[in-house]
């Protein structure tokens, strides 16, 4: 039986993102030396690896929440603003 909550769209940005593809993103997108100055934390500014940024974002609930609103900010925020202009066009 299925409910109503089931067939409505979540209502989190972050439904069904992995950390691990957040970071993806972010470190395609800008790379670490802007993460480094967006995020204050020593993995992303002193010998900066994917496997060690992720494994310290796991282990680090504050860090893991500055990443997950950066990701939100230019992955969610921005993708609906460019949307909604190019709507009002």
């Amino acid at each position: 039986m299925t409910t109503e909550k089931d067939n409505s769209k979540s209502k989190d940005p972050l439904h069904g993102v992995t950390l691990k593809n957040m970071l993806e993103d972010l470190i395609e997108y800008h790379g670490f030396p802007y993460l480094a100055a967006k995020v204050k934390i020593k993995v992303f500014g002193v010998n900066p690896t994917f496997n060690s940024s992720l494994k310290f974002l796991r282990k680090t609930p504050w860090a893991r929440e500055k990443v997950e609103k950066l990701y939100i900010y230019h992955f969610v925020i921005r993708k609906e603003k460019e949307r909604h202009r190019k709507n009002a066009k």
